[in-house]
């Protein structure tokens, strides 16, 4: 690429502006930025009434279906969950022979630099049915989940870069739900040390009949690979490794994908999210990446812990079998969408010192159980063969669109 010298940093906080060696503007630094003497504008806004009667959802009034592995397909079908590769596939994903993450799966897209060892690692995300239930903290979750996927591909978060999709700003419940998306990226942009870089504002996406689409800051992050020994896939490598949940599990299914589309139930919160948390967690997938102690690392996120297993478990054609936890509604601990949580394959010989790692952390894990044959088992039942369920979600896009 060609490149130019177009200026350097002054300690004069003023901006110097020269047209063939002509000063031909002089204009003081502070005036063009937010917080110093650019015009703030303050426009009117106010809580819908939805917002309340979203936090009135009660988890038990949702009866659990007798039929898990029903919900699962149901799933595994959804549009939302399944495979893009429909999309992805009509276009050149090579880079030249850049990228990584062409034939090995990562939870980001990595990228090799050429000529060192370095590469960089790049997602983008937002689920909008967590940003209208709580633009606050649907915003904040966006940022998180985009820096999960570069942790877990091994990287350090760098930056992002957002384009944000809003409906009038004149509605003042348009304009809430802006204003809480801005406050939940910054609080989760400044956590993980990520300053916004760029980006793009698009409003007065809706129409007469349906209203406002639903508020869509999507959130492009950049993370920095510094060493490409340490890239990480998602993919299951062999039977017989263990499966572990790193993050805490707790019985929420709000905003879930399984909540929306199965039970077609939409009020309701954002799902569990502790910013604290989150970022404690992804400290330790970094340092167990950085002492090899894992085989691949897997964000949980839309569909929950089953479709990230089942993710993780179709590239090599490998089952599992896990056992769930006791303590939660099972429809909660397989489907529920709570943030803050990896999946993990160890090889057996090195679990004492996965162990020991995470117990010297103040983040939770559980043994799920352990990569196996063919066969998706969940409590000793059968919820299908990996290749004939990896058959159905990699079509759904193809039937539907053809």
């Amino acid at each position: 690429l060609n490149c130019a010298i177009i200026g350097e940093v002054t300690d004069t906080q003023r901006l110097h502006y020269y047209m063939n060696g002509e000063l031909v503007a002089d204009v003081p630094a502070d005036d063009l930025v937010l917080g110093g003497g650019a015009p703030v504008y303050e426009r009117e806004y106010s809580e819908p009434a939805y917002y309340r009667e979203n936090l009135k959802f009660d988890l038990n009034t949702v009866k659990i279906p007798q039929d898990l592995k029903a919900v699962a397909d149901h799933l595994i079908s959804n549009p939302n969950i399944a495979s893009k590769r429909w999309v992805s596939k009509q276009y050149d994903s090579m880079v030249g022979t850049a990228t990584m993450t062409t034939n090995r799966p990562s939870d980001s897209a990595v990228v090799s630099v050429k000529g060192t060892n370095k590469a960089i690692a790049l997602t983008v995300d937002c689920n909008s049915r967590y940003v209208y239930a709580d633009p606050e903290k649907g915003c904040a979750i966006a940022v998180a989940e985009a820096a999960r996927n570069i942790t877990c591909s091994g990287a350090e978060p760098v930056a992002i870069t957002n384009c944000l999709n809003f409906g009038n700003p004149y509605v003042p419940e348009v304009y809430w739900q802006f204003v809480g998306a801005i406050k939940g990226m910054s609080a989760a942009c400044t956590k993980f040390e990520t300053p916004v870089t760029g980006g793009n504002v698009s409003f007065y996406n809706q129409s007469s009949d349906d209203g406002p689409v639903f508020p869509t800051p999507t959130i492009g992050m950049l993370g920095v690979l510094d060493d490409i020994s340490k890239f990480m896939t998602s993919d299951f490598k062999n039977s017989g490794d263990l499966i572990y949940l790193i993050g805490e599990s707790v019985n929420d299914i709000a905003s879930s994908q399984y909540l929306a589309s199965y039970h077609k139930i939409s009020a309701c919160p954002a799902p569990h999210f502790d910013l604290e948390k989150e970022y404690a967690m992804h400290q330790v997938i970094k340092q167990l990446i950085k002492e090899n102690l894992i085989n691949s690392a897997h964000d949980v996120s839309d569909g929950g812990l089953y479709i990230a297993l089942l993710e993780s478990a179709m590239p090599n054609d490998l089952g599992f079998e896990i056992e769930t936890d006791t303590d939660l509604r099972k429809d909660a601990f397989l489907f529920g969408e709570a943030q803050g949580r990896v999946v993990v394959s160890v090889k057996p010989e090195l679990q004492d010192q996965f162990v020991e790692l995470l117990a010297t952390s103040e983040t939770d894990f559980s043994l799920l159980g352990k990569v196996s044959g063919a066969e998706l088992l969940v409590d000793g039942q059968s919820f299908g063969n990996v290749q004939q369920v990896k058959e159905t979600y990699n079509n759904v896009l193809h039937n539907i669109l053809g």
